[in-house]
């Protein structure tokens, strides 16, 4: 076992990095930040978000473990006062892994140019200019054209995220799949969408093409695509990405019970 920790800036976040690090030393814990087998996030959502971009050509050899030091997050198992049990959990390790689907993202510019993504959470593209004008194709047939602010794309993880402030459905994560979620679709006599979330399986392809004039911004995960004044994005291409993420699983919280303690709380 190789191990690195990814954490964020914060006081308390290199206060337990200090604390783990010393904590693999003494159990004779290789750590290694360049091709480590295990990545510990210590911070939020936020942090373990940046870990996979980070280690993204590395996620056939990688699990992943979260640690937040804040809010619980939907992909944060340990708290902070769990170090010890952490380090005691990595000694007695056996390998075992829970997977999870990503979403490939494809885009083609106006100037011929091409740019390859992979989404832990969702991509959106929308347009903060003027109404968003696009052809929407399921499995290269023409669907619909879509009219609004934008579009959100997301993974069955990402569904809980930005996808459920736009009215999408919290997806099971053991479905291979995406969702495909509007944004203020425009909706009358002259213009009409589905207008509602659209869950795809494994096989389906979504292709969503705009209009040459388009100003639309695209996002995957943190990152978001700046474009000039010299091209703009012209299509975009969405599907199930052969890669998944993997955690470690010697204690990894059940997904349900994340959605209850994130949105509903209390006592049923």
């Amino acid at each position: 076992m190789k191990v690195a920790i990814y954490s964020s800036t914060t006081q308390e976040s290199q206060r337990l990095k200090r604390m783990i690090i010393q904590g693999l030393e003494q159990n004779q814990i290789e750590y290694d930040e360049e091709h480590p087998t295990v990545v510990i996030s210590i911070g939020g959502d936020g942090t373990l978000l940046s870990a996979f971009n980070h280690y993204q050509d590395q996620l056939d050899s990688i699990r992943f473990v979260g640690m937040h030091t804040g809010h619980l997050g939907f992909y944060t198992d340990w708290r902070t006062f769990e170090v010890f049990d952490l380090i005691e959990s990595l000694k007695n390790d056996s390998g075992q892994s829970v997977s999870y689907p990503l979403l490939n993202v494809d885009a083609k510019f106006s100037d011929g140019t091409k740019k390859h993504f992979v989404a832990l959470n969702e991509s959106t593209i929308r347009d903060m200019v003027k109404t968003m004008v696009c052809d929407v194709y399921i499995n290269a047939e023409l669907f619909e054209r879509f009219r609004g602010d934008g579009l959100c794309i997301s993974t069955p993880t990402g569904s809980t995220a930005y996808n459920k402030s736009v009215g999408g459905a919290i997806m099971d994560p053991k479905i291979v799949g995406f969702q495909l979620g509007e944004m203020a679709s425009l909706n009358n006599r002259v213009f009409r969408t589905l207008g509602s979330p659209i869950i795809f399986g494994a096989d389906a392809v979504l292709t969503l093409r705009l209009n040459d004039d388009s100003t639309a911004v695209l996002s995957c995960d943190r990152t978001q695509l700046m474009l000039g004044n010299t091209r703009h994005l012209m299509e975009l291409t969405y599907s199930v990405a052969k890669q998944q993420i993997k955690f470690a699983k010697f204690r990894h919280t059940n997904f349900w019970l994340r959605v209850k303690d994130s949105f509903i709380g209390g006592e049923s």
